[in-house]
């Protein structure tokens, strides 16, 4: 084997002949504490021979050290690259602040106050999401522009008069309902759709509300080409609203459920009167009398009506029997707006009579007796005696009404002078309980003595039309009215009405002998307790009741022949099973101008 070339002590000789590589040494010297200064400093290691560098960055002693100990200082820095870590560009420091000033955290009302809203507003419906184009519906989309200092309550009351169909608070809409708020479209085009409405935003104050409805288009039509239609909407005037909230505040917790509400429909009101707001509408409030009492409630004349006031869903006895409640009063109240209908003397009426009370007003009220009703009752109580409590009512206390034409004294007052009263008084109670049969399937089922009125007046004959028949009966200077609808069935074509006296089983078991309590058995054995049914026969079994009225309590000019008659009539009256049956009675053929067949 040959001599072995060194071929890297050749290339090096070369290259030192040459003269084209420097040559390098590594010279180490003392690293220096670095002074305070903006001038960079250099940091550590020189190479001998090279450009110098100054940097800042981490030491490179044992870097240096390994390339001069492995022998290579020749590729140390033959194209000098900078492969040290730059320096960071400073921080742009904030200017500072002046002294004696106090920096103001950043305020966020505004924004607050936009989402505080967002939140608040109900919404009519679930926005559709703009990522699905699809969902978007073409038609006009309200974009409202609410008053500034809008309120929570002011935009339910708007979009309660756009969109009809969102359920509202039960009190709340009802109190509300008649809100001075209106709509007036000023376009051509009055028709939009309530469902498209969009959150509102707040806009400047004002006095009115505008509402600008966009129909939904393509990114195509340009704003400018949006048609905008505008609703003028009247000033809300929130102050009286909630005034009005605050003042039937007492009623909420108690008259919140659905029968009340009904009842107030029923008699045309949005909440409760007081008593002089509705007796002020007949009579000055220094002239009201009471005139008579029930079990139930208390009578009282207002010129020249009479207005019964019957005290409802309370939670305490009066007169020693539980208030009516308020659906029991609410039927009462059709029932007694139905009947108004036989009045109705019309060419083409089928059934008619003046026979029933004429009901000219039904009012729900709420308070305590006024000073002027309770002076009225305690003079009547001195005078007469009441069998009533003395009317201390609560502040919560609720009432119905009646306001009614004044018909006179009941039977049990008035004097009947000869025989022909007391058969114009028969007459017309069987002539018009058969016309209500004929009409409505009425039955009365409290017909005793005190819920018949009689007056004197100078008509000689009464009008009366049954099944399209009219005839004419003698009057004999006495009219009837028929009052007191409670305990009565009456069927109006759309519902059947009636009072389930198996929840008052006292009523029954009144003293035996006694012709009205012995007459609501009678009508309990007909029904056998289902009163819902029609039962004309009940009708009948008052009729006869009046006739022992008549025979054993009233006192009258008659003779022997007369009491017979009455017995006859009561005895063939035990075989009708209807006011229609009886009215063709013989008794009655002379009293009937035209006979009815």
């Amino acid at each position: 084997m040959g001599q072995r070339v060194d071929l890297w002590s050749e290339v090096i000789k070369s290259e030192e002949e040459d003269g084209d590589i420097p040559k390098i040494e590594a010279v180490y010297q003392r690293r220096k504490k670095p002074e305070k200064s903006s001038e960079p400093v250099n940091l550590g290691w020189l190479v001998k021979g090279a450009r110098t560098s100054s940097v800042n960055g981490p030491k490179r002693d044992s870097w240096a050290r390994s390339l001069s100990t492995r022998g290579r200082e020749s590729i140390a820095v033959p194209a000098y690259v900078n492969n040290q870590p730059q320096k960071k560009p400073a921080r742009r420091n904030k200017p500072a602040i002046p002294k004696g000033k106090v920096v103001k955290a950043p305020d966020f009302q505004k924004e607050k106050e936009y989402f505080r809203d967002i939140d608040a507003f109900e919404l009519l419906e679930e926005s559709p999401s703009p990522n699905k184009s699809s969902t978007w519906t073409m038609g006009e989309q309200v974009v409202p522009e609410m008053p500034h200092l809008s309120t929570r309550l002011e935009k339910w009351l708007i979009s309660k008069k756009l969109n009809h169909t969102c359920g509202p608070s039960s009190t709340l809409s009802k109190i509300l309902e008649n809100s001075s708020t209106h709509q007036e479209s000023i376009s051509d085009n009055d028709a939009f759709d309530p469902l498209t409405l969009k959150t509102p935003d707040k806009s400047s104050a004002g006095n009115t509300s505008v509402f600008r409805l966009i129909p939904s288009c393509d990114d195509s039509l340009a704003a400018e080409d949006v048609p905008v239609r505008k609703i003028k909407m009247e000033a809300i005037d929130l102050e009286d609203e909630l005034k009005r909230l605050s003042l039937t505040s007492d009623l909420i917790p108690t008259h919140l459920d659905q029968p009340f509400l009904d009842l107030l429909s029923a008699c045309g009101q949005m909440q409760p009167s007081n008593f002089m707001e509705a007796f002020s509408k007949f009579c000055e409030p220094e002239s009201i009398v009471k005139i008579g009492e029930g079990t139930y409630g208390e009578a009282f004349r207002a010129g020249s009506s009479v207005c019964k006031i019957v005290p409802i869903d309370g939670d305490f006895r009066v007169n020693g029997e539980v208030q009516k409640r308020a659906d029991e009063l609410h039927e009462e109240v059709i029932l007694s707006w139905t009947l108004n209908k036989l009045r109705e003397c019309e060419t083409e009426a089928q059934n008619s009579c003046p026979t029933f009370i004429k009901t000219q007003d039904i009012k729900v009220c709420q308070g305590p007796y006024d000073p002027i009703l309770i002076k009225a009752w305690e003079e009547w109580d001195a005078k007469h005696g009441s069998e009533n409590d003395h009317p201390d009512f609560p502040e919560k206390q609720c009432y119905v009404m009646f306001v009614l034409e004044h018909g006179g004294k009941d039977l049990e007052s008035f004097v009947l002078l000869n025989f022909g009263e007391a058969r114009s008084l028969l007459v017309q109670v069987t002539a018009g309980l058969a016309v209500a049969e004929a009409g409505f399937e009425f039955e009365h089922r409290d017909l005793h003595w005190g819920n018949i009125l009689l007056s004197r007046n100078n008509s000689s004959t009464l009008p009366f039309i049954l099944g399209g028949k009219q005839v004419f009966i003698k009057t004999f200077g006495v009219q009837i009215s028929i009052i007191d609808f409670t305990l009565s069935r009456i069927n109006t074509g759309e519902k059947i009405l009636f009072l389930d006296l198996t929840s008052d089983p006292y009523l029954f078991k009144g003293p035996k002998g006694d012709k009205q309590s012995e007459t609501y058995r009678k009508m309990k054995a007909v029904t056998e307790d289902y009163w819902e049914g029609s039962f004309a026969r009940t009708n009948v079994l008052w009729l006869i009741y009046l006739v022992d009225i008549l025979l054993t309590k009233k006192s009258f000019e008659r003779s022997s022949k007369d009491e017979r008659e009455l017995r006859s009539l009561k005895k063939r009256m035990e075989k009708y099973e209807s006011a229609k049956e009886a009215v063709l009675d013989p008794f009655f053929s002379d009293m009937l101008m035209d006979q009815i067949s």
